[in-house]
């Protein structure tokens, strides 16, 4: 199960508990810190002697300013300029610095460390300089933007530590380091260098200990050389391109290193087999669990993100008392026989500073015993399917930093035995079931810095204004819950924060001014509440602010021209309020792709891409405003009266059809501003249903591009029209009105307006009036068009990758967020509607099922639908087989979806017979013949999207492993059985997580 290859790895564990380094703070002016940098540098005349009071500093020699901060020093050039001297430790303070050259000069001492530290620096150069004195120099420059090749004059600094990891540097290594005899430590982690490992690193044998290659582009094998450094203790190479074979004496040679030869013999100080494909399938393939419990010396056990699956073994409790780090994160941890849970025998590694359990599927409890293990620094089981209530013991962990519960089936109430965790800097327990009010003992948390996350829970009650304890907290996410009342002003006290998610909940005060205090926030999010009032003029002020979000919310008033003023703003969302009144011209204003706003029918102005109308003056505009709140009035009355008329004359016509129309006039009745439309109007919109406006054909109905008169401009639209001739279809037309009446969501298909009247025969006529999606559906982008034979331009693999986040997002929130939860039955890529941005909006809730409640969900009865729900190749087995809807068959169409998206290939295909099904022919080539299946157009599209033949190497290496999670996931999600299938609240996450790899890694 783990040949000796794998030994390649060698991998250093990154730490979830990141030491913490410290940053310079700026108390002195820039102008200052130049002056004690003359001051320590020896050149009485040249450059430095115009540095005087005489002129502004931004004009010195050497020295350049922002043209927006004049006081803030962005360049400092003195190369070739014969100082001596030292180079002053507050030169870190320059914390606007992006150029800093002090090359060919002839300096003494040390680099100081804080140069490492300069958080905006792209450019340096110190070569030349030749540093004197006692040889202690390292340069530390980790997690900065510095791209390019590296230095080769880094080659003649005497360094004993080169740290340049997570940057973006290119190229090879150059071979000038190779000289620096006193060399202890190279970290080129987390780059994109290329080409072989220098044989001449491995030459470095006198002192190099410390040697982290991984996460590059590396080739070849690795030199010999290495092998021969006694001194060497870490040595780490993992997520390369490299191959080969290790030496089979490798541990005579490196008597220091922390791996050993042979799996069998294994009694490092630590083990790491991290992101890999080992597989375990049964409890006795866990066996080398049990050869470690011998290890005295294990401090690291690490084999998070690969394939391991049956139980977690009881012998994992035995490991060294010495352990401090146990990850077994990112596998598919359970059990077929019995229930896998946490073992409550992990109590014994009291050694543990970190512990993580998450992303595979633990279920049952977590054990009250996990608060023994009081020297936990770090605890993470999210992304399981854990139940009951968290134990109370986790008060005990007084040195926690970090908890993460995420993503599991918790309920009941946070304990307050959490408020000891005095040294908390971040905890999440979103996407849960935990009731009560908000846990106030949790904002008493004055540690709490990074992030506190209690979205998409059941918590109810008002926002206390204890949040205004959390002043240190960055980033604080309460969305997704059923919270009432007003916004606290001391909310308002938390000057730290970043990003302030607040959304879907039932908030229904004003938006209180005070939050204009809070300058450091860039996402606000305020959406799907019932906020009312005006928007406070004040909200201008907030001049960091990025994105803004306020729709779906009962806003009035005019829109606050203070928002030009926020130079920052990229996206403002004033959708679905009651605004009125001007819109502003300037800022976010200026650009139609960052500011929404329908649903407003009472604006006017703007910019002339809005298509708004203008705006009346004088004694016109005196008459509007009076009229306004008198029409405010009387339209919804108008629009209940014409739906209840609705009603009654179905009542009349068609008694059997009195459930039916009932549902229509709720649907009609759910929101005032749905404006209504008439049959002749989409008739001539369609231009008479015209075949050339057709857009799409399905079971039961047409559907047609559109343009219709909405918000005082010609709207481009989409009508689904009922064909009521086919059995069923009166039906689906409810169906979609209840689906589409308690659902909003972002990658959901939005509806204007429905239509349930007579044609110009007097005939039944229903259709619905959605957004238009320019893009067509998804079908129209992996497929050969039936009528032209043309297809539509391909995917690239991030298209790919967002669209299968959309979806997955979608269906998450259907099943965990609509209460009561909706199974959609018909997912399909015809189904996935792309807009303008290829953003996907899952649509036709024609088959939707609401269920009565998540509790009872496995009680619903199919028979009571309508034959199969689903298409042929899409819908689940059991709904074949007669079992009953549940969310899960949702999971298998998402599963099928998935695998056609990064295939090409429906499930269809003529190929598929003699039960070779889709996901059998993935699992036929799983996981090393991967490559046989992918869409071949996404594989000729990322391959004309590189420039080079690294290039290409490197974009068929993000396709191959993007297609072994893929496949991954989405058999999971499309196993026969029901029970055995991944839910969608982890399917999504684990989306999320592959497509954040390939894209924000890279």
């Amino acid at each position: 199960m783990f040949p000796i290859l794998l030994l390649l790895l060698l991998a250093y564990v990154p730490q979830m508990v990141p030491s913490a380094s410290a940053i310079a703070v700026n108390k002195i002016p820039d102008e200052g810190i130049l002056q004690e940098m003359k001051a320590s540098l020896n050149q009485q005349q040249g450059v430095l002697a115009a540095w005087n009071a005489t002129t502004k500093f931004c004009h010195w020699p050497g020295v350049s300013s922002s043209l927006k901060h004049k006081d803030r020093v962005t360049v400092l050039n003195l190369t070739s300029q014969g100082l001596s001297g030292t180079i002053t430790p507050s030169i870190g303070n320059l914390t606007f610095l992006r150029i800093l050259d002090l090359s060919s000069n002839k300096l003494q001492g040390e680099i100081p460390v804080s140069v490492g530290q300069l958080p905006r620096l792209q450019h340096l150069n110190l070569s030349n300089i030749l540093l004197q004195g006692e040889i202690t120099t390292q340069i530390e420059l980790d997690s900065n933007f510095f791209m390019g090749e590296i230095p080769a004059w880094l080659g003649g600094l005497p360094l004993k530590a080169i740290h340049l990891r997570k940057n973006n540097f290119t190229g090879v290594i150059p071979e000038s380091p190779c000289n620096l005899s006193s060399l202890q430590e190279i970290n080129f982690a987390r780059n994109k260098l290329e080409g072989t490992i220098p044989e001449g690193l491995g030459g470095l044998m006198l002192c190099l200990m410390f040697v982290d290659l991984g996460e590059n582009h590396f080739s070849g094998i690795i030199p010999k050389t290495f092998f021969n450094i006694s001194t060497l203790i870490h040595f780490r190479v993992t997520n390369n391109e490299l191959h080969g074979m290790l030496p089979s004496d490798l541990g005579v040679h490196l008597p220091n290193l922390n791996v050993p030869p042979e799996i069998a013999k294994l009694c490092p100080d630590f083990l790491s087999f991290d992101t890999n494909q080992l597989t375990a399938t049964t409890v006795q393939e866990w066996k080398f669990v049990t050869f470690l419990t011998n290890c005295t010396r294990l401090r690291i056990f690490d084999v998070q993100d690969n394939m391991l699956r049956a139980m977690l073994p009881s012998s994992v409790s035995n490991l060294s008392a010495q352990l401090q780090i146990l990850y077994v994160g990112y596998n598919e941890i359970s059990g077929k026989i019995k229930p896998s849970t946490i073992p409550s025998g992990i109590s014994n590694l009291v050694g543990l500073t970190q512990l993580q359990l998450s992303n595979n599927r633990f279920t049952g409890l977590v054990p009250g015993s996990i608060g023994m293990l009081t020297s936990l620094q770090a605890l993470g089981f999210q992304g399981n399917q854990l139940t009951g209530l968290l134990p109370s013991s986790l008060g005990n962990l007084t040195q926690l930093l970090k908890l993460y519960t995420e993503n599991n089936l918790f309920e009941g109430h946070i304990p307050t035995s959490l408020g000891s965790l005095q040294d908390i800097t971040m905890a999440t327990f979103n996407n849960n079931k935990f009731t009560g009010p908000l846990p106030i003992h949790l904002f008493n948390l004055s540690s709490l810095s990074v992030l506190l996350n209690l979205a998409y829970n059941n918590f109810v009650g008002p926002l206390p204004p204890e949040v205004g304890s959390l002043t240190k907290l960055a980033y604080l996410y309460i969305a997704g819950n059923n919270l009432v009342g007003s916004l606290p002003d001391a909310i308002s006290n938390c000057q730290s924060l970043i990003d302030l998610r607040l959304d879907t909940n039932s908030f229904n005060s004003s938006i209180p001014a005070s939050i204009s205090k809070m300058k450091g926030l860039a996402i606000l999010t305020l959406d799907n509440n019932a906020l009312s009032g005006v928007i406070p003029q004040e909200l201008g002020l907030m001049d960091g602010l990025k994105e803004f979000y306020l729709s779906h919310n009962n806003l009035s008033g005019s829109i606050t021209e203070s928002f030009e003023n926020m130079t920052l703003l990229d996206k403002l969302d004033l959708s679905f309020n009651h605004l009125d009144g001007k819109v502003p011209l300037h800022g976010v204003f200026s650009n139609v792709t960052r500011f929404l706003f329908d649903g407003n029918l009472a604006l006017c102005g703007g910019i002339p891409e809005l298509h708004l109308p203008p705006c009346l003056q004088n004694s016109m505009e005196h008459r509007k405003r009076k009229l306004v709140p008198i029409l405010k009035v009387i339209v919804p009355i108008a629009g209940i009266l014409f739906c209840f008329s609705l009603v009654l004359i179905f009542i009349s016509l068609k008694k059997k059809q009195k459930a039916q129309s009932t549902s229509l006039a709720e649907f009609c009745m759910m929101d005032e501003r749905y404006p209504r439309v008439s049959y002749d109007e989409l008739l001539q919109g369609t231009n008479g249903f015209n075949p050339n406006n057709l857009i799409g054909k399905g079971r039961y109905g047409s559907v047609y591009k559109c343009s219709l008169p909405l918000k005082n401009m010609i709207t481009t639209v989409a009508v689904k029209v009922f064909d009521l001739q086919q059995s069923g279809s009166s039906k689906s037309f409810i169906s979609e009105c209840e689906a589409l009446n308690k659902i909003r969501h972002r990658n959901l298909i939005s509806i204007i307006t429905c239509c349930s009247s007579c044609d110009s025969t007097q005939n039944d006529f229903k259709a619905l009036v959605f957004e238009f999606m320019p893009n067509g559906s998804l079908h129209r982008w992996l497929h050969l068009d039936e009528h032209t034979s043309q297809q539509w331009h391909g995917l690239t693999l991030t298209q790919r990758l967002n669209i299968a986040v959309d979806v997955a997002d979608a269906l998450e929130y259907l099943h965990n967020s609509c209460e009561p939860p909706i199974v959609h039955c018909d997912l399909k890529p015809s189904n996935i509607l792309l807009d303008q941005d290829l953003v996907a909006h899952v649509g036709d809730f024609g088959l939707a099922k609401i269920l009565p409640n998540p509790a009872s969900e496995q009680q619903v009865d199919s028979n009571s639908t309508m034959g199969i729900r689903g298409t042929i190749g899409y819908v689940a087995p059991e709904y074949g087989e007669g079992g009953q809807i549940s969310t899960c068959g949702d999971v298998y169409s998402f599963g099928i979806v998935l695998l056609e998206l990064f295939t090409g290939l429906t499930p269809t295909e003529d190929m598929f017979r003699d039960g070779l099904t889709l996901q059998k022919h993935a699992e036929n080539v799983f996981p090393g013949m991967l490559m046989n299946i992918i869409d071949p157009i996404l594989v000729s599209d990322e391959e004309g999207h590189a420039c080079t033949s690294q290039g290409v190497k490197n974009a068929m290496g993000d396709i191959n492993k993007v297609m072994l999670s893929i496949t991954k996931l989405a058999l999971s999600c499309s196993k026969h059985a029901p029970t055995e299938r991944i839910n969608m609240r982890d399917a999504a996450a684990e989306m999320h997580r592959i497509r954040d790899t390939i894209v924000y890694d890279n």
